[in-house]
């Protein structure tokens, strides 16, 4: 599980589908408090991790998103595509975190109940590949340099 705020990103490990790389971890009061409001959209690829949350609002919203409701064990409870502005989403009783993503991501990604999610921190995968990286190129940070701008 994650700590405190930052950013994660959010991989299917189910449909082998990414959902989104830049979301927002909301796990102070504030935070949760705040969400989406006063944002006009979300960009691709983004959004808001409420922890902890089972249900969620939209009143105050300006536009419409995708919510997917995770369990303890990052497992998909609920999914909920193209939630308008002024709504609530009733409290799901397995539910223990909240994503909210973009409009059509959970199409998008095939993403459904029972997915299994993995929601981690992108440097700590950056320090893990070129970690990996060395171990293909034991030749030093030349080789490694070079292998990194093949990408």
């Amino acid at each position: 599980m994650v700590g405190s705020s930052g950013q994660v990103f959010v991989y299917n490990k189910t449909k082998e589908t990414f959902l989104a790389f830049r979301v927002e971890v909301a796990d102070s009061f504030a935070g949760r408090l705040i969400g989406l409001l006063g944002k006009r959209s979300l960009k691709p690829d983004s959004g808001v991790w409420i922890v902890p949350a089972n249900a969620i609002h939209t009143v105050g919203m300006l536009f419409s998103f995708d919510v997917v409701m995770i369990d303890k064990n990052f497992r998909v409870v609920s999914v909920k595509e193209l939630v308008k502005p002024f709504r609530i989403i009733l409290p799901k009783l397995r539910a223990e975190s909240v994503i909210e993503l973009p409009a059509h991501t959970i199409f998008r990604s095939r993403t459904g109940v029972g997915d299994e999610l993995i929601i981690d921190r992108f440097e700590a995968k950056t320090a893990s590949m070129h970690q990996a990286l060395k171990t293909v190129a034991p030749d030093g940070p030349e080789t490694v340099a070079s292998l990194n701008s093949d990408y």
